[in-house]
């Protein structure tokens, strides 16, 4: 059923309502990820793993985008660099739990810094991947998340 109300002799639709709907991803279906990096080479290494391994994918490099994807699309998996230009990761972490408690979340950084893992694990639990990245631990990560089931 499309989320629409008839005013006068027209129907309007309701375009956040109409785009939750349709892009919600079925959990039986596709899996979904979400990828939050502002690093282009990363995003396109993420780009390339995911299309391979056949999960359908969203790549964004700013927080806002992240956030305006969240609110968009349901999504099984994000992964979320530690370090982002424009907002604090713990931050972006609570925001994603309060959109959807389910999401699980695979933390990737160059630089572990004690203090924003210890606020990042307050609000959740995580996995953390070490850059640089390799195709073997994304696809471990990937396997583990998707076997074991939502945090």
């Amino acid at each position: 059923m499309i989320p629409a109300i008839r005013i006068g002799g027209r129907w309007r639709i309701k375009k956040s309502s109409l785009d939750r709907d349709v892009l919600y991803q079925d959990r039986q279906g596709q899996p979904t990820v979400l990828v939050v990096d502002d690093d282009p080479g990363l995003q396109n290494l993420f780009q390339t793993f995911l299309k391979k391994i056949g999960f359908s994918r969203a790549v964004v490099g700013t927080v806002k985008q992240a956030i305006r994807s969240l609110v968009k699309q349901k999504f099984d998996l994000m992964f979320l660099d530690l370090k982002l230009p424009d907002a604090l990761v713990d931050q972006v972490l609570k925001t994603a739990k309060h959109i959807d408690p389910e999401l699980n979340v695979i933390v990737v950084t160059g630089y572990p810094h004690r203090e924003i893992l210890d606020r990042i694990l307050q609000v959740t639990p995580v996995t953390l991947l070490k850059k640089p990245l390799k195709v073997e631990q994304l696809n471990q990560a990937v396997k583990m998340l998707v076997q074991n089931g939502p945090n």
